[in-house]
C-alpha cells in the first residue's frame, strides 16, 4: 500500500514526513494562493531534499502545456501531478506531455487527478489512463482552484469501479485520516492511499504544518487495512 502524503512546506518537514511512513511526498508549487503552497525556489529544494529518501511528487493546476513543460523543467520531480481542468488539459495534450518528457533524462512520471464528482468519471479516467503513470481519484471543491484539496471524501463506489478496470496504478484520496483511510483501503482497493487536510496541524496565526503523528497513523492505518 502506497501512502502518499501532501502538504509539506519546507525540506525538514518532508523528511519528517517521510520518515513517519509515506512513501510518495507532495508539495503545491504555486503563486495562486493554493493550500499550503511554496515558490519555485522553495519547491525545488524539497524535491531536491527526498531524492534517495521517498518518491516526490509535485502538483500543478497549469492547463497551458508550455507553462506544465516549464513547470516540470524547473522542478524535476519524481512524479508530476497534473490536477487542472481536465477539459482544458485534456488527454491528447497530457500524451503529448507524456512523450515529451520521456524523450528526457529525468525519469518523472506523470499522475493524472480526475475528479470524482458522478459516475462519469469512470470515463474520464479510462481516457487518461491510456496516457500516464498514475491516476489520483480526489473530490473537488469551488473555494479551490483544481482537483483536490477538498477535505471531504466523495462516492467511494466510482473509485472502486475505477479501481476495477484501471490499466495504472490508482490513488485514493479526498477527505482522508487515520480514522477512515482503513475503510476506504477495504471498499475501493486502491494501490495507494493520499491524505492532505487530515494530517494538518493548524499554525495559531493561520496556514497549517504536517502533524507527524497524524502521518504516522495514517500510514499504518492503511498499511494494516
Amino acid at each position: 500500500m502506497i501512502v502518499q502524503i501532501y502538504t509539506v512546506q519546507s525540506p525538514g518537514e518532508a523528511r519528517d514526513v517521510a520518515d513517519a511512513g509515506a512513501d510518495h511526498v507532495g508539495v503545491t508549487i504555486s503563486d495562486r494562493g493554493l493550500p499550503g503552497e511554496v515558490d519555485l525556489h522553495r519547491g525545488r529544494e524539497i524535491v531536491d531534499s527526498l531524492r534517495g529518501i521517498a518518491t516526490s511528487v509535485a502538483l500543478t493546476v497549469d492547463t497551458d502545456p508550455l507553462a506544465v513543460r516549464t513547470f516540470v523543467a524547473a522542478v524535476r520531480p519524481d512524479i508530476l501531478h497534473l490536477c487542472g481542468d481536465t477539459t482544458r488539459l485534456p488527454p491528447s495534450a497530457v500524451s503529448h506531455l507524456k512523450a515529451w518528457l520521456e524523450d528526457r533524462s529525468w525519469g518523472t512520471a506523470v499522475m493524472q487527478a480526475i475528479p470524482i464528482a458522478g459516475p462519469e468519471a469512470v470515463g474520464e479516467a479510462r481516457r487518461f489512463a491510456r496516457h500516464v503513470d498514475w491516476l489520483i481519484l480526489d473530490s473537488v471543491s469551488d473555494h479551490v482552484e483544481g482537483i483536490g484539496a477538498a477535505g471531504t471524501t466523495h462516492d467511494w463506489s466510482i473509485s472502486r469501479a475505477i479501481v476495477e478496470e484501471s490499466r495504472v496504478p490508482v490513488i485514493l484520496a479526498g477527505g482522508l485520516g487515520p480514522d477512515n483511510v482503513a475503510d476506504a483501503v477495504a471498499r475501493v482497493r486502491p494501490a495507494g492511499v493520499d491524505s492532505l487536510t487530515r494530517t494538518n496541524r493548524a499554525r495559531p496565526g493561520g496556514g497549517f504544518d504536517k502533524d507527524i503523528d497524524a502521518v504516522r497513523r495514517f500510514a499504518s492505518e492503511a498499511r494494516r487495512a
